[in-house]
């Protein structure tokens, strides 16, 4: 991921916004923002005939070193390429990615409607650790004024920190 693909994974991540079933968030942050906002490791994208499919970040869970190997990560397919195995792609690079750089532990919240993004994540070695339940007040969409639960799903390396 490059600054020149700033336009396409802000357009997707609007558009994941606009579902109500992707974040708390309610606007896109501009490039700048959304730059300083996630750690410059592992930032991916993937391309389908010169357009970005969909993208992957790791944001990080603490400023405590103990936990430098630990990140939080966001996956986003431009609804265009769902269900065509560019998930898939995008979360196995990413996992391959994040090991090589020293991570062991990645860490994903869902929305529990959001059942693709969680049989994407399963298939992918993350454990279900939880729900937390109604964990936020939705701002926004279809769901504004409602209490949010969020499932919480964990993929351990078994090459990285064992």
């Amino acid at each position: 991921m490059s600054e020149q693909d700033g336009p396409d994974v802000i357009r997707i991540y609007a558009a994941g916004i606009a579902t109500g079933h992707a974040t708390f968030e309610a606007d896109p942050p501009d490039w700048p923002s959304f730059d300083a906002g996630h750690l410059t490791d592992c930032r991916l994208v993937i391309t389908h005939g010169g357009t970005v499919a969909g993208w992957a970040v790791l944001s990080a869970t603490s400023g405590r070193p103990v936990y430098r190997g630990v990140a939080e990560h966001s996956i986003y397919i431009d609804s265009g390429f769902r269900g065509q195995g560019a998930g898939d792609r995008l979360l196995a690079e990413l996992v391959a990615q994040s090991e090589a750089c020293g991570y062991w532990t990645l860490r994903a919240g869902i929305f529990p409607e959001n059942t693709a993004s969680i049989a994407l994540h399963r298939r992918h070695g993350f454990d279900l650790l939880g729900t937390r339940k109604r964990i936020g007040l939705m701002g926004f969409g279809p769901m504004a004024g409602q209490w949010r639960d969020v499932v919480v799903m964990e993929r351990r390396s078994k090459v990285v920190g064992v």
